[in-house]
C-alpha cells in the first residue's frame, strides 16, 4: 500500500501516537473561536428572517462537510505530514507543490501573529494594567507554546485535547445560559428591518464559510496518526459536524436574546447578548470566552505550520534541516523557524498587512487541492483509497466551484492584496533558488 512505501519520515523521527481524539481537538480547536462571536451580526444583516439566518449557517456547514469528505480521500491516500502541500506536489509536481507549501506556511505564520496579538489585546481588556503591553503578552504566549512543543508530541497533543474540551465547555455554558435566561421581549416578530438580495445572500454565505476555516487541520497530522485510514475521515467529518452543531446553537442563543434588528447592527453580538443578560459584566464574560478560545487555536496553528515546513525540508524544497525531529516527535528546527518568523511579524506589526494578503492564498490553495483530487483520480486510479469522497465527481465539482468562486471574488475584490500575494509567492521561489545554490552548506 502507498502509505507503507511513501513515508520515509516515520524512520526519521515522526512518531505515530495520535488518534481520533486529537483529530477532533485540532479541528474544533482551530475552527471554533472569535469568528463565531462576531460573524452572526454580519450574516443577520444580509438576511430577512431567522429561518434564512439558520439556513445559511446550515448550508455553509454542509458545504464545508462535503469539502472535508473530499479532502479526506486525499489524506488517506497520501497520509503524510504537510497537508495541502503533499497533495499538490503529488498531483502537479515540485513547482506547484512548493508554491502551495510556501504560501500555506506563510499563511500560518501570519495567523500565528494575528492570534497571538489577539490574546494580548483581550488580556489587556481583562487586566487593565497590561494595557500598552499587547505585543509583550503576545510574544511571551507564543514563546511559551513553543517551549511546550519542545516537550514532545505527547505533551502538545494532550494540551490541544484538554484546552479544546475547556473551550467547548465554555461555549456551551454560555449558550445554555443565554437560552435559559433569554428575555421574552427579545424575540420580536422574527423579521429583520432590512430586506435581502442575492448579493446579500452571497456575502452571508462567504462569511459563514470563512468562519468554518480550520476544518482541514487534521490532514496535516495524518503521518503521526496510529491509523489514518480510519481515524482521519472520522476526525474530519466528526470535527466539522461538531462545529456545525456549536455554530447553530450559538446562533439560536443569540436569536433568543437579541432581536433580528439588534443582531444585524451588532459588530460583536456575543458581547451585546451578554450585556442584555448580565449587564456591565457581560462584555467581561465574552472577553474571558475569547481568551479561553485562543490557546488551542494558537497551539494547533503552530503545530500545523511546523509540519508544513518539515515536509518541505524533507523533500528538499526548502531548508533540509527542517526535517530533523526530536526523540519526542517534534520537528524542532521547523518549529523554531516557524516561531521566529511569527515573532518577527508580531514585533514589527507586519502580520496585520500579511493577514490581508494571505487570505488570497487560503482560497488559491483550496482550489489547487480540489483540482488535485480530480487529477489523481484520473492519473492514478489504482492507488489505495481507504476513504472515497462522497458522491464523486459531483460533490467534488460543487466544492471546486465554490472554491473557485471564493478565489475569483478575493482577486477581484482586493486587487492590491492579490498583487501582494503574487509578489510573496515570487519571493518564495527566489528563496528556494538561493537555498538550492548553497545546498552543500545546508544538508
Amino acid at each position: 500500500m502507498l502509505h507503507h512505501t511513501a513515508m520515509p519520515s516515520t524512520s526519521r523521527g515522526l512518531i505515530r501516537i495520535l488518534g481520533v481524539g486529537f483529530g477532533l481537538a485540532v479541528i474544533v480547536g482551530s475552527t471554533l473561536g472569535i469568528g463565531i462571536l462576531r460573524t452572526p451580526g454580519l450574516v443577520a444583516g444580509q438576511l430577512p428572517n431567522r429561518a434564512a439566518i439558520l439556513a445559511v449557517w446550515i448550508v455553509g456547514g454542509l458545504y464545508t462537510l462535503v469539502g472535508a469528505a473530499c479532502l479526506a480521500e486525499l489524506g488517506t491516500m497520501l497520509p503524510e505530514a504537510g497537508g495541502y502541500y503533499v497533495y499538490a506536489r503529488r498531483a502537479f509536481g515540485d513547482a506547484v507543490g512548493f508554491a502551495v507549501g510556501w504560501t500555506d506556511w506563510i499563511t500560518y505564520c501570519a495567523v500565528l501573529g494575528y492570534v497571538s496579538i489577539a490574546i494580548g489585546e483581550f488580556s489587556a481588556l481583562l487586566v487593565p494594567s497590561l494595557a500598552g503591553h499587547d505585543k509583550a503578552v503576545a510574544i511571551l504566549t507564543l514563546a511559551a507554546l513553543a517551549a511546550l512543543q519542545l516537550a514532545g508530541l505527547r505533551v502538545s497533543s494532550r494540551f490541544q485535547e484538554i484546552t479544546t474540551v475547556v473551550k467547548c465547555g465554555a461555549f456551551l455554558t454560555v449558550v445554555v445560559a443565554a437560552m435559559v435566561f433569554a428575555p421574552e421581549i427579545a424575540n420580536g416578530d422574527g423579521t429583520a428591518s432590512q430586506g435581502s438580495s442575492f448579493a446579500g445572500l452571497i456575502v452571508a454565505l462567504q462569511s459563514v464559510v470563512i468562519t468554518y476555516g480550520g476544518w482541514q487541520s487534521a490532514m496535516y497530522f495524518s503521518e503521526e496518526d496510529r491509523d489514518p485510514d480510519r481515524n482521519l475521515p472520522r476526525s474530519m467529518i466528526g470535527g466539522v459536524a461538531s462545529v456545525i452543531v456549536v455554530y447553530l446553537l450559538v446562533n439560536v442563543a443569540l436569536l433568543s436574546v437579541l432581536s433580528i434588528h439588534d443582531l444585524a447592527r451588532s459588530t460583536l453580538p456575543a458581547a451585546d447578548a451578554a450585556q442584555v443578560l448580565l449587564g456591565g459584566r457581560g462584555r467581561e464574560i465574552v472577553t474571558i470566552l475569547s481568551i479561553v478560545s485562543l490557546p488551542p487555536m494558537l497551539n494547533a496553528i503552530l503545530m500545523i505550520g511546523t509540519r508544513i515546513l518539515f515536509a518541505m525540508g524533507r523533500d528538499g524544497l526548502l531548508w533540509r534541516r527542517a526535517a530533523g525531529v526530536t526523540a519526542g516527535g517534534t520537528p524542532a528546527a521547523a518549529m523554531l523557524a516557524t516561531t521566529v518568523v511569527a515573532l518577527a511579524l508580531i514585533a514589527t506589526g507586519t502580520f496585520q498587512r500579511l493577514v490581508a494578503v494571505v487570505s488570497f492564498f487560503l482560497a488559491g490553495n483550496y482550489v489547487v487541492c480540489c483540482l488535485a483530487l480530480f487529477a489523481l483520480r484520473r492519473r492514478e486510479p489504482h492507488l489505495p483509497r481507504p476513504f472515497r469522497a462522497w458522491g464523486y465527481p459531483w460533490s467534488a465539482a460543487v466544492v471546486l466551484a465554490g472554491a473557485a468562486a471564493f478565489l475569483a471574488g478575493a482577486a477581484a475584490g482586493d486587487t492590491i492584496n492579490a498583487a501582494g500575494a503574487a509578489a510573496l509567492l515570487a519571493v518564495g521561489f527566489v528563496i528556494r533558488r538561493g537555498l538550492n545554490g548553497s545546498r552543500g552548506a545546508l544538508v
